[in-house]
């Protein structure tokens, strides 16, 4: 090294660690993930160590900026900013002076952890030496293994050694692009935002599809589902919208089918034009923000109905979720301040006074019946207008296919 101490973040991955024989294509594609939402922010040096990946910032880029943006990747576990040196004790001692200066505290813990036994003394041994230091910098100082107000993290390879303080919890999970890609229903509320941010922080490529009733009702739900799609890009940096117009649609509906079974026809009806437009993405499966009795359309029998309409697997990541709970999870998100925007979005239009909370197969395969359900579809796909996001802005297209791990499924059939 040039300088003994170099300014550094400290990445731990949370369960890429666990994948065995597929780590290295995880870790991979996090390494592409992290190099990307920092494409913006000067020239940073993405290096994959053992047990950590270590990201050397620009020196003019604003660490507060970069430290933000790197929560937000999947497959982060934890992250802090810190000093990289070499594997030497009076190195190591030093580093934590700096680590150190400045803040007040009355206790404090030392976590170290020899990674490789190449060096002097074991992990116990180091903390004790280490820990005896900060003592005679700091009398009166006490060390507290439960409570510490500081904690020092000491990490120690064969050839360096990280030392930081103030971990930062990452996003979790796994990196996006690692688990396919699926296509998500994307509304003006507040549930869907957060059904879709889940299958992200899975490591899916999420496709969102807004269904609409331009000209009948204003566009305020376009703005809105442009907005959430643009918060959700900043976790998986590029995203493909589909507004899709859906009055002409519901007025079809409206004429032949009875009212009870509309809304379950609507959903169905919305569920095979965002298979169609999945597929062209490579998507393996659709998502909804449903939650068990929330909504008429979301009774157990219903979603049943629903979902027998699907080619594709159905996910619900939240239909075990109350409200409460969803809406804490929005504004985690930042996705609820847009969310509770007012507007009129397509399921405010022509819904009948009492759906059906139970509807049979049979009378929603009756209902259909009356309908070209085929040509509804098609006139969905046809009118349907793509919109791509980008995260950070200029930083490259949503893949044109599916990643080279997905190439295994079968082709696409429209």
């Amino acid at each position: 090294m040039t300088h003994p101490f170099r300014p550094c973040l400290v990445l731990h991955c949370h369960e890429v660690s666990l994948k065995r024989g597929n780590r290295p294509l995880f870790l991979r594609i996090l390494r592409e993930n992290l190099a990307r939402t920092l494409a913006d922010l000067g020239p940073a040096r993405v290096e994959q160590l053992p047990g950590r990946i270590v990201i050397e910032p620009d020196p003019g880029a604003d660490v507060t900026a970069v430290t933000d943006r790197l929560t937000r990747v999947p497959g982060v576990a934890n992250l802090a900013t810190g000093l990289r040196t070499g594997a030497a004790i009076e190195l190591l001692k030093r580093a934590v002076e700096r680590v150190i200066e400045g803040r007040a505290f009355g206790s404090f813990r030392i976590s170290a952890r020899r990674a490789f036994k190449t060096f002097p003394l074991t992990s116990v041994e180091l903390n004790r030496a280490l820990g005896a230091h900060v003592q005679a910098l700091r009398p009166g100082v006490r060390v507290d293994l439960e409570g510490a107000e500081v904690n020092v993290h000491v990490e120690v390879l064969p050839a360096e050694a990280f030392v930081y303080c103030d971990r930062r919890p990452g996003a979790g999970g796994l990196p996006v692009g690692a688990s396919g890609t699926v296509v998500a229903l994307l509304s003006g509320g507040i549930d869907s935002p957060v059904a879709a941010w889940r299958l992200i922080r899975r490591g899916c490529r999420t496709v969102f599809v807004h269904f609409h009733s331009v000209p009948y009702l204003p566009d305020a739900s376009i703005g809105k589902a442009r907005e959430l799609a643009r918060r959700l890009t900043e976790w998986q940096y590029a995203s493909r919208l589909y507004l899709v117009p859906f009055g002409e649609i519901q007025r079809e509906v409206v004429l032949a089918v009875p009212p009870p079974a509309r809304v379950v026809v609507y959903r169905r009806l919305m569920v095979r034009i965002a298979e169609r437009l999945g597929r062209r993405a490579g998507a393996l499966a659709v998502v909804t923000g449903d939650s068990l009795g929330q909504v008429a359309s979301q009774t157990l029998e219903n979603l049943a109905r629903v979902s027998e309409a699907a080619t594709l697997p159905m996910l619900r990541p939240l239909v075990g979720m109350d409200k409460l709970e969803i809406t804490a999870a929005a504004r985690a998100l930042g996705t609820l301040e847009i969310s509770v925007e007012p507007d009129a979005d397509c399921c405010t239009l022509f819904v009948p006074k009492h759906p059906g909370t139970a509807l049979r197969r049979e009378e929603v395969e009756g209902a259909e019946r009356r309908l070209d359900v085929d040509r509804l579809v098609q006139m969905g796909v046809e009118g349907a207008r793509e919109e791509v996001f980008e995260f950070p802005p200029g930083a490259g297209p949503f893949p044109a296919r599916p990643s080279r791990r997905s190439l295994r499924q079968e082709p696409v059939r429209e």
